[in-house]
Formats: structure tokens, sequence, C-alpha cells
């Protein structure tokens, strides 16, 4: 049941958000549809062939590629360049300027950085405005439930009636490389037994969580799952060449507690009304494959909607968010070239395993459509999708560009996921339906991530603009459905990213990925998980010189400096990759990395781009480091969409017209100054306005009240934690709070 604290909360939540009458029943039209809402991790436009960029072996999509043939793709959308600001892009319609949600979230980032239950979120937009009822599936990581007030029920604090999945995982928990106890740590590096052509076995026992045992084997041959893959993709723990035995082995018994990636890990459920129930990973409800897992929890809801109320479904399918790791052949068929001896833990790996994963969710979206009637096969297996059988809308996107080690060429692995360029924030989006006339068609025109929330608005019949009594950045999409012949609607696109705020000015220790350093990976394990070298806490040497090949110094390893961290989380204002870089250099080793941003901003129009990042900065010739935030870099690139590898112009290095200021075209000098301009507005408009805890653009006694019973009550990380301390406290200051309309800006886009 709903605490107290949490039942009050929720009331703060309903009085923020809105003041509309929510005591009125809507009138509803028979046409309003419902909406079936998926979301792909880390799946950039690079990796799907359906939006012309088919020159580097990418996954094989056939059901998504079915819809989208049926739909229209949008083949210029932009989102945000991590996971959490990208998404709440998409259920806020707001710019991370304003949620204050800059990068993906991690569990020591504070609620200010978190989309609060005082932001107007789809799914309470759309029950409040078209009683709508929402199901969200699979991945959260918008808040909670470390430094949040609501914990694990934040999913049901922003409107959701039905949550099944993670709630404050970056990503699924860690590969279990003893296999479920069943091995010493780092046996099995993809986190179960191999078959024999790669020092496993083909047969064993398979323990499951019930006390059952069942033998398992495989055939063995070279392109099949081990028996080992089949054991825990039924949820179980296998033992390699062992029979069944009449009790399950205390190691096998222990190891049900282990995550292990996509096949176990710890499930939160929010009911509708609010109550949690957290499944830990022994549970068998949370034991199998992980997407599966997903579509099913979202097939069981949708076929228990009833007729006459509109839903909206929301897929946040894991795949295919590291760590990477082998999905079942038989959701996988056109990506079993290398069977089971792909390694989890080497790069030439990981872009085989990355299309697995990409294809087992196509494969699991299918069967969405199939088990739900929204689809069907026809005789030869394909799809067989007829948007107008239903009355269901259907929108996929990716929530980021794609991460830098599985990047399909000629995209720039370098300039990925966490970065404002083209790779790191060039997304597919896909709308089809009833609802989209002459489909099977492109759309060129400039949209964004923000767009979607205005988008469902439409579908419900919701003007979002009357209803939300905040800056919406959500530029309006229906007509590029409706109408072939829409003109561009937006002028310009924009994405940034930035620090999170955490207690007392920390940011997460440096963890270098590839030759890229940043500060994105909140814990060791999640930089470990996606081949990083962590520089923090805990940092281990035989990992750092496995993965970079060489000997690696670390932390406070030369003379009497300290180049790392010495305590639990570093220290206030810490510019770590900047002093990594020195202490690789003053070893003999050289910096041998690029530093991403701590902050980046871009603008876009239909030629150019303009970009700034704040970076970290070492100079190896007078060994001295910029502290951070460090230095503001710009970059000014001539952008397209062309389907042609030879036309197609990216935000490359080399490609950056800063380069030849002093010969500037008179269109590129309009187009710098423009663009400039541009973004130097927008960065402006989301003025600072200390402690409108409600984002209602108003700081008054309303704010006051709520601090108290906040402090009361709660006394954690709020938004009317003030001074950023991770404490929410009462101030009778009034000189801490600028009493008064903070200001807001008008329409962008």
């Amino acid at each position: 049941m709903l605490s107290l604290f949490f039942m009050f909360g929720f009331s703060l939540v309903m009085i923020g958000c809105s003041d509309s009458d929510s005591s009125s029943t809507p009138t509803i039209a028979s046409t309003v549809p419902n909406i079936l809402f998926v979301v792909m991790d880390d799946v950039g436009i690079d990796q799907m062939s359906i939006f012309g960029y088919d020159g580097d072996n990418q996954p094989t999509l056939p059901n998504i590629n079915a819809v989208a043939n049926a739909g229209i793709r949008f083949r210029n959308t932009w989102s945000m360049p991590e996971c959490s600001p990208g998404r709440a892009a998409m259920f806020t319609g707001r710019y991370p300027l304003r949620t204050g949600n800059g990068a993906a979230l991690g569990e020591d980032d504070l609620a200010n950085s978190q989309v609060t239950s005082f932001e107007m979120a789809l799914p309470a937009l759309l029950k409040q405005e078209a009683d709508y009822t929402s199901g969200l599936f699979g991945k959260f990581h918008l808040g909670g439930p470390e430094n949040n007030q609501f914990n694990n029920a934040a999913p049901f604090s922003l409107g959701w009636d039905y949550f099944f999945g993670n709630v404050g995982f970056v990503g699924p928990g860690s590969i279990d490389t003893t296999a479920g106890g069943i091995a010493a740590k780092n046996t099995y590096n993809c986190g179960y037994v191999p078959g024999p052509f790669h020092g496993g076995a083909a047969s064993g026992a398979c323990y499951f969580v019930d006390n059952t045992c069942k033998s398992i084997s495989s055939g063995g041959a070279l392109l099949e799952d081990s028996a080992g893959l089949h054991c825990i993709t039924q949820g179980g723990i296998f033992q390699p060449d062992q029979i069944c035995q009449a009790s399950t082995p205390a190691d096998v018994q222990d190891g049900f507690e282990n995550v292990n990636a996509y096949y176990a890990d710890e499930f939160v459920i929010n009911d509708s009304t609010g109550a949690v129930t957290v499944l830990p990973p022994s549970d068998k409800r949370v034991r199998g494959y992980r997407t599966t897992l997903e579509a099913d929890a979202a097939i069981s809801w949708i076929n228990s909607q009833a007729p006459d109320r509109p839903w909206m479904a929301t897929v946040s399918f894991s795949a295919a968010h590291t760590p990477l790791q082998q999905a079942p052949a038989a959701l996988t068929p056109s990506t079993r070239t290398s069977g089971d001896g792909l390694q989890c833990n080497n790069a030439l790996d990981v872009r085989i395993l990355q299309n697995q994963m990409t294809e087992a969710m196509d494969t699991e979206f299918g069967r969405i459509l199939i088990e739900t009637g929204l689809a069907a096969r026809n005789s030869d297996g394909t799809l067989d999708y007829t948007p107008e059988a239903s009355n269901t809308m259907i929108v996929i996107v990716g929530d980021n560009g794609t991460l830098g080690p599985s990047v399909k060429l000629p995209f720039n692995p370098l300039r990925a996921k966490g970065t404002a360029y083209q790779t790191g924030v060039w997304v597919p989006m896909i709308a089809a339906g009833p609802l989209v006339a002459e489909p099977n068609r492109d759309v060129e025109h400039m949209t964004n991530m923000v767009d979607v929330f205005k988008l469902f608005a439409e579908f419900a019949g919701v003007n979002a603009d009357d209803v939300v009594p905040r800056t919406i950045d959500s530029a309006p999409l229906l007509a590029y459905l409706t109408n072939p012949g829409q003109q561009s609607i937006r002028t310009y696109n924009f994405t940034q990213t930035f620090q999170n705020l955490q207690a007392d000015g920390t940011i997460n220790p440096p963890c270098l990925i590839t030759g890229a350093c940043n500060h994105a990976a909140p814990t060791k394990s999640i930089c470990e998980d996606n081949a990083g070298v962590w520089w923090g806490p805990g940092w281990d040497s035989t990992n750092a010189s496995t993965i970079l090949g060489t000997t690696v110094i670390g932390p406070g390893t030369i003379g009497s400096n300290s180049y790392g961290f010495s305590s639990d989380k570093g220290y206030p204002g810490v510019n770590g990759c900047a002093e990594v870089a020195k202490a690789r250099d003053l070893s003999g080793q050289g910096p041998q990395f690029i530093t991403l941003s701590h902050e980046a901003q871009a603008i876009r129009n239909d030629d150019y781009k303009y970009i700034i990042n704040v970076v970290e900065h070492y100079d190896s010739d007078t060994k001295t480091v910029v502290p951070w935030p460090g230095i503001e870099t710009e970059g000014l690139y001539a952008v397209n969409q062309s389907k042609s590898v030879f036309d197609l112009a990216l935000d490359n290095v080399s490609s950056n017209l800063m380069r030849s200021e002093d010969s500037w075209s008179s269109d590129v000098q309009n187009a710098y100054t423009d663009l400039n301009q541009k973004l130097a507005e927008m960065m402006a408009s989301q003025p600072d306005c200390v402690g409108d805890g409600n984002k209602n653009g108003v700081v008054d006694g309303e704010d006051l009240s709520i601090m108290e019973k906040i402090s009361g009550i709660f006394g954690g990380s709020s938004t009317y934690d003030l001074d950023i301390n991770g404490k929410t406290q009462v101030y009778v200051d009034s000189k801490l709070m600028d009493y008064g309309t903070c200001g807001a800006s008008s329409t962008f886009y």
C-alpha cells in the first residue's frame, strides 16, 4: 500500500501540474486512437537500413521495417545525446535546460536533475484530458529510486497506471561471469556456460528457483545455442557435465540472487494504486531473456484493457544497451554467423552482439503486434500489418545515438552517444496507423524528440499549449502524418547535454571508453560494462591493462601527486579526465584519448549546424590542466541527410568550417551569425528561478508551503533543495528565494 507520505506527495503533484478542473470528465471522441509507443535503447539512425544507410552490416529488422513501410519515416530527427534526457524530452516535451536533466541519471544525481512529479508528463496529460490509461514496460530512467521522494513509485508519480521494469538502473546490471555462482569470477565473460567448441559443455543440469531441475543438452552444432544458454533463457542456472541432484546445490541456490545482465535482474512493479512490488533476481517472474520479459508484460497489459477506454502502452526496450550479451538463437535467425563463440569482452565481437540484441528486439516487437491482434503473419512468415485494421497508432523511436563501439559506417564512432554531434543525436522515428495518409514515405523536415509530446496530445485531440502551465518546446507533428505535402514546421533544431547536479558539486569519476574520456558512467561496473577503464575509486590495473592492451598507471601513482580520486566520490569541482590525460602523459604513455564535453549545445537549420562544447583540457606542452569546466570550443558544419555516402555531410573533425573562417562565403557567415544568436536566445530562455520547486514559473507562498511539508515529511533531495546539498530544508531567510515571476520563453522551434 502507499505510504502516507506518498499519498500526500502525489496530491502535491496534482496541485502543481495543472490549474484545470480535474473533477470534470472530458468528452472523448470515438476516434481517439490507442497508442503503442516503442523506445529502442542506443539504436541510432546508423543501425537501420530502412532509413537509407545500409553500407555496414546493420541488423535485420523485418518487423520494424514492415511498420515503417506502412507508415512514415522521419529521417531528420534529433534527440538528446544520452538516455535520460532523451526520454525526458519525449515525455515532457521540454528541453533539458528546463527539466534539469542533462545526462544519464545515476544513483548520486539529485532530484533537481530528475523528471519530477511537478512536470506534466505524457501519461498524466492524456489521463487528465482524454481519459487514457497508460502502461510502461522496460526501462524507466527518468528518476529514482535514489534521491527521489517517491522512490520506486517514481513511474506512478508521473502518471503511469502500470509499470513493469527497472526504475533506477542506467541499463541492465552487469554480466555475472560466475554464471550463477558455479565458477570463479571472470570464468564466463558472457554470463553462461558455452558449448564444447568454446571451452564449455554440451550437457548438464539446469536448476530452477522452485527447486526443480532438468537435464539439458544441445546438439553441439557450431551455430546452435549451448545447453548453458538454453538453461539461462529458461531462468535456470546450469551446472556443466552434471546430472540433477535431489536438492539444489548450495552454490547454485546462492547464485539465484546474482544479477546477470539480460537474464536475471531486479524489476519493479507499480500498479494503478501506486503500490510497489520489488522482484529480486531470484523471482522466477524476472528470470529469462529480458527483451522477452518486457514484451510479455506489454502483451498481457494491452490484452487486459477495456475496449471502450483508450490506452497508451510504452514498450521501453532495454536493448540494445550495454552490457552486450547473446540473445537466444530463436530470436536472432540472421545474426548467428559466429554462433556461441562470441566474447562479451572482445571489442571485435560487440558489433555482432549489438546486432543480435537489436534483431531480438525486432522479433519480440513483431510478437507484440501478433499477440495483441495488431498484425498477423503471412504464409511466408512475414508480418502482415494493415494500419487501418485497428484504432492504434504505432510510434517507434531511438532514445539517443548509438554507443561508439557499435556505430556503423559511415557514421563516426568517436562522435557518438554522449556527444551533441550527428552520430550522438540523430535517431530514427517512425509513425504508422490509421491517421497516416499515403504511407511508405519519408519526411525530411527537422523534427525533435520533444515533438513526440505534442504528437500524442494531437492524437488525443488535446491542445497541449492550453493545458500545460509552462513552456513546451514541442512542435506539432500530426500534419506530417495527415498531409503528405506539409511544409517544414521547424526552422531550427536543438539538442544539449550537461552534468547532472550532485550534492556539494561532485560529478561522476572519469571513464575511458574506446579512446574517449567522459564522466557519464556513475559507477565502476557501468563503466566496465561499456568496455571502459574506470579512473575512480576501485581502479583496476588488470582490467585497464586488458582493455587498453598495455600496462597503464592509475590514480595517485605518480610521485607524491594524486591524479585520480582519493575519497569515495572524488572532490568538489573535479577535473578528472584532464587529470587522467596528465597522469598518462607524465608516465610516458601520452594522453592517447579525446575528452568528451562536460556540456554541449547544438542548433541547426536546414543546411548548417552550430555546436558549442565545454571540455576539460590538458596542455601537453606546458603540462597544465585547465580546471573544470574547462574551455569552450565552437564548431560550424554543413550537414544534410543524403542517402548517398558520397554526399552525406556529417560533423566530423575535418568538416569544421571554423578552420577556414577567413574564407567564408556570405551564406556561411550569415548561418554562423544566425545560429549563434538563436543558440544564445535558447540558453537564455530559462532564467534561474531559485525556489520554484513546482516549476510553474513563480516563486511564492505556495513554494514555501510545499518546501515546509517536504522538509517535515521527507527531508531528502527534492526540487526544493535550494543549496544543492541533497537535503530539503526550510529557509526563513527570504534572500534565498527570489519571490516573483521568473520568466519563461516563448515557443522556440
